[in-house]
């Protein structure tokens, strides 16, 4: 009696803690990215504007090859959730599931960049040097102290700018000084407020000089 007891209570021992570990893999399972799935999405919705590959056809539009994937899985749940604001992104996004959103940017992280290049050899070393060294009199930091020296960024807080296309890191300086980027009302996008408020004190000759330095960044 003793003995079947005893037998009873090691296999419902064993049963729990199956249970309670089924939990624990199947998140493991869940937080694992589906490349397949993030191919299948890119090819339908994002090379249109993003390339197939993440380099993007066009330079209106942000190269998201090699691109941090944590930033774009956040920069895609600030679209859904209307921290960042574009119309067309926002549509899009709010189509995509949380996990989609991962998938999407371990696969465009493994993409190769392409990269671009800048124009104005003395545009493109003014940027240099505010890349580098920052602007103290303006109280401008070195972008390179968040972004890296070689413009790849710091995985899961700043993305990579190098090799981005000079037109739309202008467009997003601008949009940061402006206040129409970082600035969202509930404070959700914390390092969008601190660009925003860094961009506030750029005038527009740093702006383009650090946009063209970036693109032929490499």
């Amino acid at each position: 009696m003793k003995r079947a007891l005893l037998l009873t209570a090691v296999a419902v021992g064993v049963a729990v803690g199956a249970t309670q570990g089924a939990p624990a893999q199947a998140e493991e399972v869940a937080a694992k990215p589906d490349l397949a799935k993030a191919q299948q999405i890119v090819n339908q919705v994002c090379s249109a504007c993003h390339g197939a590959d993440g380099n993007s056809p066009s330079p209106a539009n942000p190269n998201l090859a090699g691109q941090q994937a944590d930033y774009i899985a956040l920069q895609l749940a600030h679209f859904k959730s209307g921290v960042r604001s574009n119309p067309v992104m926002a549509a899009i996004a709010g189509q995509v599931a949380p996990e989609d959103m991962r998938s999407l940017g371990a696969y465009f992280a493994q993409q190769k960049p392409k990269g671009s290049a800048a124009k104005g050899a003395d545009l493109a070393a003014a940027g240099q040097k505010l890349f580098r060294g920052g602007d103290a009199a303006s109280g401008v930091p070195a972008c390179a102290a968040c972004h890296s020296p070689d413009g790849a960024g710091i995985p899961s807080r700043y993305p990579r700018l190098s090799g981005q296309y000079a037109d739309y890191t202008l467009a997003q300086l601008r949009a940061f000084k402006a206040g129409e980027r970082g600035m969202d009302k509930e404070g959700k996008d914390v390092n969008g407020r601190v660009m925003a408020q860094i961009a506030a004190r750029m005038n527009d000759q740093a702006i383009a000089a650090a946009a063209q330095y970036v693109a032929g960044l490499h």
